[in-house]
């Protein structure tokens, strides 16, 4: 990491990096500047680095993607080239947490709507307090499911039927339920969340480099395998065309 990310804040312990988003006041909201941290962070992220702990300061995960920064993007260029060039660089954050060679954890307070979703369901174990929510609204603003490889995920971890009612409806999905659906591998009371972390990081700590690698490599490679025809390379195309229609469609 060459500079000190503005929307981020970055620790390391050890062998464990943590990564909170920093962005309290707007709910975590991500936005470009958020994409550029994350990617330099993660992709500049030293080999010696076993665990990577994601998490976030206030009372939110992350709201999802930032709507008016979407708005702007369409009144500089209303084709939608800076939404495609957003939703490419999501899709790499998202793989950048996926793929990554150490293990990623993802702890969840508030609400992880959309985009935050995403970033959740991209880490290998998710752990969220009793009041951790999940909600994907994008038909309800007109959008698809089509951010950082959030859908093709989804699908594999918890299953077509639910993802279905998840998606139609808009419904958030709380804690013990998301519990159920494998959205999260565990839930702890807010006083025990670090503990319940650190009963899955020190094991972890102990296991040998290279085992690890290849251990998180074949099981991705095999993730992706059951995915098959995954789509989310057209993440970026989709959400650009879905604001570009909208938007023309409320000039008429």
């Amino acid at each position: 990491m060459t500079s000190t990310p503005k929307t981020l804040r970055v620790r390391r312990d050890g062998d464990v990096l943590h990564i909170e988003l920093n962005m309290p006041e707007q709910g975590n909201a991500v936005t470009e500047a958020m994409l550029d941290d994350l990617l330099e962070v993660l992709e500049g992220q030293e080999p010696s680095v076993r665990v990577v702990v994601l998490s976030a300061v206030g009372d939110d995960f992350c709201l999802g993607g930032d709507r008016e920064e979407f708005a702007e993007q369409l009144r500089r260029d209303p084709g939608g080239a800076g939404i495609r060039t957003s939703g490419d660089k999501a899709r790499r954050v998202c793989a950048a947490l996926s793929r990554n060679p150490a293990v990623t954890v993802a702890k969840v307070r508030g609400r992880a709507v959309g985009a935050g979703f995403a970033l959740a369901l991209a880490c290998d174990l998710r752990i969220g307090t009793p009041d951790a929510t999940f909600r994907l609204p994008e038909i309800a603003l007109g959008l698809p499911v089509a951010w950082g490889g959030l859908l093709p995920r989804l699908l594999d971890e918890v299953g077509t039927a639910r993802v279905r009612e998840m998606v139609l409806t808009g419904r958030p999905v709380g804690a013990r339920e998301a519990l159920e659906w494998s959205v999260l591998q565990r839930v702890a009371p807010e006083d025990e969340l670090e503990a319940a972390v650190d009963a899955w990081v020190r094991p972890v700590l102990r296991r040998p480099r290279g085992g690890l690698r290849m251990t998180k490599a074949l099981l991705e490679a095999h993730g992706t395998a059951t995915r098959m025809a995954d789509a989310s390379v057209l993440d970026g195309e989709l959400m650009a065309a879905a604001l570009v229609a909208a938007q023309w469609g409320d000039r008429r």
